[in-house]
């Protein structure tokens, strides 16, 4: 039989509970004893079989279905089907709702009388308000036992589930009650091709509860109810790593870190997967971050606001470091609870989280940390860290990324140079980025026009700083001899000087 505290919650749907554990819709009270079952439910034995304010249902009654409006019914229940229903379809109605004897024993009787269809309009007649929901459980758990569900019975007592906690829903009742709710359907043996965790999850993120949403994760942590670990749409993680996934996809990437973060610190124990998910909302957000910061950067050279100070500055800077280590604190429990299979992944969103933050140094250990657990990173993610490094000029770094590169063809060649060179670029290294050029040259490869402008834009600045004319002209020449620039760039720029050696070019 289904638990007594499932059913407890709906009793603002019309429900009253009675001494025996048994929740009934508008019917009489029995007295009843119990004796303890699996799953936390009771087996019930009647007392009392008398009750002169008993109804007995009967075939205008039975056809008043169709004043509850129900959907299921309508799909379910036609006009043929009342036509057709036998007598024994009646007197099972009858015997359930007089409550004097389990309903197991009451169908088990009428077994070979009732056809599956009218077994389904038995689960649709006790799931309406003003009926018996507990029995419509009941009911169900007998057909499982007798191998009489079918893939269209299972279909319709998943829908009339969900009907029933979307109303607890709605009634904002305790998520407690919804728990409960849940635990009875498994407990009749009712399993959706589907994760009804986080079908609930869901139903209260869709309706603005997400208040409730999150207390209602942590209750299923609590009892450490089962759960599916793959939640499909590309995503897993079971309750936690699926709310996280949800505050996601609304933008709220902080939100999800904190929330995953805040389940381990408070005791429970969030699924692995949902350290993966909180990881992937630390790279999000540090992205957007980035995006903002870039924003930023943009309004005060237009000169539409004032640059940073140092206390914004380090505000900034302390943001992106508790990110980070946020995500470091995910990565180190994912592994640990994980184990080897789990290594790739993490290190993988440990080095979008480096790359995402500028952190060159870390983003290349993260390279080779993949390679060493078998899950070798994309070329183009190689070229990536080594314009970051580039930039932070880590000579470093930049050999060892730059090893690979012999072994590869001179398009892949040309491209990972490219990179380097663009690192150099952004990180104001122009002399770096000179040499750059000059190899490429000497390979046979041509840099894209734009990476050589900036190259000499650069060098001319710097000119006007420090006067320092050598790199600048080296360039030059070597562009001008590979048809890339001709003298008059030179000229243009240099006529300020009055260098008569310039004009003999």
């Amino acid at each position: 039989m289904a638990s007594a505290h499932g059913f407890a919650s709906l009793s603002n749907l019309g429900l009253t509970y009675c001494s025996s554990r048994r929740y009934r819709l508008l019917v009489p009270q029995f007295y009843r004893k119990f004796t303890a079952d699996s799953c936390s439910r009771v087996s019930v034995t009647a007392c009392n079989s008398q009750n002169p304010s008993f109804v007995v249902a009967n075939r205008s009654k039975i056809r008043d279905f169709r004043s509850f409006k129900s959907v299921e019914l309508d799909r379910f229940l036609t006009s043929d089907d009342e036509d057709e229903m036998s007598e024994g379809f009646f007197e099972a109605i009858e015997e359930l709702e007089r409550m004097t004897r389990e309903p197991s024993d009451v169908l088990e009787e009428m077994n070979d009388r009732l056809s599956v269809r009218e077994l389904q309009l038995v689960l649709v007649y006790f799931s309406h308000e003003g009926r018996d929901s507990w029995c419509a459980l009941e009911v169900f758990e007998w057909l499982q036992k007798e191998n009489r569900v079918d893939k269209e019975t299972m279909e319709l007592m998943v829908s009339l589930m969900c009907g029933w906690v979307k109303k607890l829903i709605e009634a904002k009742h305790d998520v407690g009650d919804v728990v409960d709710l849940l635990v009875d359907m498994d407990c009749v043996g009712l399993k959706p091709n589907f994760s009804m965790i986080e079908k609930v999850i869901s139903m209260y993120w869709d309706v603005g509860e997400k208040e409730s949403a999150v207390l209602f994760v942590k209750e299923v942590l609590r009892r450490d109810i089962a759960y599916s670990e793959d939640g499909g749409e590309g995503h897993k993680g079971g309750p936690t790593g699926y709310l996280a996934w949800k505050m996601m996809a609304d933008g709220k990437y902080r939100d999800a870190v904190n929330f995953v973060i805040h389940l381990r610190e408070s005791g429970l124990k969030p699924e692995v997967y949902s350290y993966l998910i909180g990881m992937t909302a630390v790279v999000k957000e540090l992205n957007e971050f980035a995006k903002v910061l870039r924003k930023l950067k943009g309004f005060s050279k237009a000169g539409l606001i004032v640059e940073l100070d140092s206390e914004n500055v380090g505000i900034v800077e302390g943001y992106q470091s508790d990110l980070l280590a946020d995500g470091v604190r995910l990565s180190n429990w994912a592994s640990r609870e994980g184990g080897p299979s789990l290594y790739g992944m993490v290190h993988e969103r440990l080095l979008a989280m480096y790359v995402c933050a500028g952190r060159g140094l870390e983003a290349e250990r993260q390279l080779w940390a993949m390679k060493l657990v078998g899950k070798e990173a994309d070329g183009d993610l190689y070229d990536i860290v080594l314009a970051i490094c580039a930039s932070q000029k880590e000579p470093g770094s930049i050999a060892r990324l730059l090893s690979r590169m012999e072994v590869t063809s001179p398009m892949r060649k040309k491209k990972t140079l490219s990179w380097l060179l663009r690192g150099y670029i952004k990180g104001g290294h122009f002399d770096d980025a000179a040499d750059t050029i000059i190899k490429m040259l000497d390979s046979g490869l041509y840099p894209e026009f734009l990476d050589r402008a900036a190259v000499m834009q650069g060098l001319r600045k710097r000119i006007q700083q420090s006067g320092n004319l050598e790199t600048y002209l080296k360039l030059c020449k070597r562009l001008s001899n590979e048809n890339l620039s001709g003298p008059c760039l030179i000229y243009t720029y240099m006529k300020n000087y009055k260098l008569w050696i310039i004009k003999m070019l």
